[in-house]
């Protein structure tokens, strides 16, 4: 079976982020008021080939402890969907 997958990547609560830092600060000089909470991460996305939805979301999350993402300092949330031979949903 082929499955379409994505990773959402972002810092763990209470961890600094100063790219979210910088662009809260910066969206009021643009006109862009009332915007609080900005976190910034990473979005990954891609096809994997598994024999059920289990095994490729036990492969995903082994990514993303192992490479994808750094476990101490970001989480991760993951979608997976299966998709036909013609890669259709």
């Amino acid at each position: 079976m082929r499955f379409e997958v994505q990773v959402e990547v972002r810092l763990r609560e209470g961890i600094a982020d100063p790219q979210g830092q910088t662009i809260e600060r910066s969206l009021p000089h643009l006109g862009f008021g009332g915007v609080s909470g900005v976190r910034v991460g990473k979005s990954i996305r891609f096809t994997l080939d598994a024999a059920s939805e289990e095994q490729a979301r036990a492969e995903v999350a082994d990514m993303c402890t192992r490479f994808l993402t750094n476990p101490v300092i970001e989480d991760s949330a993951v979608s997976i969907e299966a998709v036909d031979a013609a890669g259709v949903a």
